[in-house]
């Protein structure tokens, strides 16, 4: 795996990891809290930054298994992509 596609598949891992990370411990505020022009759906605290954070460290490690795997000597992709 070159540089170029380690990066991408990070990026990739790190996008999915972060989406699906978004909606856990979201509370939506109060009716009496909610300001003139803010909408009744935002988050009181989304904690952005930690959930960013926990993205990179989870795609870090699922970034080492597909490395493990797509590097690894117990399965070859080019010799299966040769039997088709």
């Amino acid at each position: 795996m070159d540089i170029a596609s380690a990066v991408v598949v990070y990026i990739l891992l790190w996008w999915l990891v972060f989406f699906m990370a978004l909606p856990i411990g979201v509370q939506v505020p109060d009716e009496d809290e909610i300001g003139k022009g803010h909408a009744t759906s935002a988050p009181r605290r989304p904690y952005l930054g930690r959930k960013a954070l926990a993205a990179a460290v989870i795609a870090a490690l699922l970034w080492g298994g597909v490395y493990y795997v797509v590097e690894g000597d117990f399965y070859s992709f080019r010799e299966a992509v040769r039997s088709w």
